[in-house]
Formats: C-alpha cells, sequence, structure tokens
C-alpha cells in the first residue's frame, strides 16, 4: 500500500470528518506527495492541523462538494480522490431531505464531472449499509449515490470509479458512542431504540485500511464492503456503561437503559448486501467485492453473511474485546 500512495496527489473530501481524518492519518504514513484536506468546516480543519502538525505534504481545502467550481479547483493534478464527504445522520437528513439530496447526489455527480475534467485516475466513494434496500432519506441518497459511481465507470473508463460500504464505525461521530458517552455522564438513562435492534459494527481503522485498499485493487464499478461482526444493541449498551460509567464517577449498576422505540426511517436489522447483489459477489477473507451489473454471478452467499438480523450477534465478552481493538475500552 505505501508503494502504491507513495509520491502520489491525493484529495480527500470531508477530510475532516471521522473517516476522512483517518484516511488523511494513513495516506500521510504511505509518503505521499501531498493529502489535499477538503471540506467545509474551518474549525476542524484548524483541530486536524494541530493534530498532524505543519508538514509540506499536506494543504488544506476549504469547500463544498456541491460546489462543481471548487471541486474543480481542488482536483488539478491529483492522482485519486476519496470522497468521504457526506450527509450522514438519519434524523437530519430525514428533518432535511433535499439538503440530503444536494451533498449526497448531486455532491457526487460534482465528484465525478471533477474528476473528468482533471483527469484523475481512480475515485473511491464511502457508503453505508443503509444504502442496502434504504428505508430513509439517508439510505436512499447514499444508494443514488452509489448507483451514480458504479453506472459512470461505463462511460468513463479513463476514470476508475468504485464504492466501498461498511456499517456503523465505532468512535466515529455518528455512531452511538457519543451518544452514549454523553448520556452516561449525565448519569443516564442510556436510551435504547429497540430490544431487537443489530448492527454491524467495525473499527475505524479498518474503515480507513478499508478505503485504501480499495483504491489499489478497484478497476471500475466494484463495491467493496469489509467482512464485519453484528451486536445486539441491547447487548453493547451495557458493555459501554460498564467501561464508560467509572470514567465520569458514576456507579453502573445505577444507570438504567430506557427502551424510547426505533427513530424515523430506522431498520431493526441492517444488510450489507442486497439480494441482487449476492447473486454477483464475490468472496474473500476480510471482504465482499460486488462486480458491476454486467458482470456474471460468481457465488451465492447465505444470508448469515451479510444480514445482521440473521448474523450470530457478539457476545459480551467478544463485544469488550471489538471496544479495546477500536481503543475505546
Amino acid at each position: 500500500m505505501k508503494e502504491f500512495f507513495a509520491g502520489k496527489r491525493v484529495l480527500v473530501t470531508g477530510g475532516t470528518g471521522s473517516i476522512g481524518s483517518e484516511i488523511v492519518r494513513r495516506l500521510l504514513a504511505c509518503g505521499p506527495e501531498t493529502v489535499r484536506v477538503f471540506s467545509r468546516d474551518e474549525t476542524k480543519q484548524f483541530l486536524l492541523a494541530q493534530e498532524l502538525g505543519e508538514r509540506p505534504d499536506l494543504r488544506w481545502l476549504i469547500g463544498d462538494v456541491r460546489d462543481p467550481d471548487r471541486l474543480r479547483r481542488a482536483m488539478r493534478r491529483v492522482h485519486f480522490v476519496f470522497h468521504a464527504a457526506a450527509m450522514k445522520h438519519v434524523p437530519a437528513c430525514e428533518y432535511n431531505p433535499f439538503e440530503a439530496v444536494l451533498t449526497n447526489v448531486v455532491g457526487t455527480q460534482n465528484i465525478i464531472h471533477a474528476a473528468i475534467d482533471a483527469g484523475v485516475e481512480k475515485v473511491i466513494s464511502v457508503s453505508t449499509d443503509k444504502a442496502v434496500d434504504p428505508s430513509s432519506t439517508m439510505g436512499a441518497t447514499k444508494l443514488l449515490a452509489e448507483r451514480i459511481v458504479s453506472s459512470a465507470y461505463r462511460f468513463v473508463p479513463e476514470v476508475r470509479l468504485a464504492t466501498v460500504r461498511f456499517g456503523n464505525v465505532l468512535g466515529s461521530r455518528g455512531s452511538i458512542l457519543p451518544l452514549v458517552t454523553s448520556q452516561v455522564e449525565k448519569g443516564g438513562p442510556v436510551t435504547l431504540t429497540s430490544p431487537e435492534m443489530t448492527r454491524f459494527v467495525m473499527p475505524i481503522e479498518k474503515a480507513a485500511w478499508l478505503v485504501l485498499k480499495a483504491c489499489t485493487m478497484a478497476w471500475g464499478g466494484e463495491t467493496f464492503i469489509l467482512r464485519m461482526p453484528a451486536v445486539r444493541i441491547a447487548d453493547l449498551l451495557p458493555v459501554l456503561i460498564e467501561i464508560l460509567a467509572p470514567r465520569f464517577g458514576k456507579d453502573p449498576g445505577a444507570i438504567r437503559i430506557e427502551t424510547i422505540g426505533k427513530r424515523a426511517g430506522e431498520k431493526i436489522h441492517e444488510s450489507l448486501l442486497s439480494e441482487e447483489e449476492a447473486e454477483r459477489v464475490e468472496s474473500h477473507p476480510q471482504m465482499f467485492v460486488v462486480r458491476p451489473v454486467s458482470s456474471e454471478t460468481t457465488s451465492r452467499l447465505a444470508a448469515s453473511e451479510y444480514q445482521s438480523g440473521a448474523a450470530t450477534p457478539l457476545a459480551p465478552d467478544e463485544i469488550r474485546t471489538l471496544l479495546a481493538e477500536s481503543g475505546l475500552a
């Protein structure tokens, strides 16, 4: 991977977000010529710059993926683009649907147009399992973004376009952890939407690794999906309370869990693949690779491999291990 990115010029949209900033950190370790951090939040750029320090291989670009002219300027002489900018919060997208369309759908289209104009070699777009059979505005817009990427490669062979899709990233701003941490700090209650709810989870480091790995592997039109474990949220919350409560001087046994019902657009279970995609997927030890629609069927997976409700959920001890691997325990 270091050889692949060494000496290259790379643009990361949403580069100050949870996933985007981790991609930036990993890219810098590979010896690129420059990494351009593109985002619209100057405060987050300042904070990340303070963390990373002053260095000649970093560029800080204020901009919005809704602005095609700004994207064209940002992509000049760039080899690779990692597109992590998005509206990611389900309630925010549900109550501001057209804003989600402008960022997640139109923004992705702008990325592709700018990449064509700039002669970019590869574009890797970051997506979510909520794009599979979506029930929310966020999921629907990310599905459209995926379809834009997967179809564009057929008409733009000079730019290799692919998507990376994963479940809930532990420790990211959109994950359950910041909310639970805040609730535990206040002494509870910790809210649970549904006792039956399951989710696929992964450490942020693995999510970033998959994005970079996909860039090295992409030929065009693929969707890369990291294999990840499923967890029942009702099993995850007690472990989080057990870990977090002592940090705030709280008694874990005194913090209760309150069921509030699922939010607008939420599913009880998530899927990494649709039924149709499962018919044209390649199964690798660490990931699934969904080939373009025109590809021949390569395998057929059991639902337990890609549906959180059908998968065997992690036991509490396994959850603790996963949280420790994520640096959260």
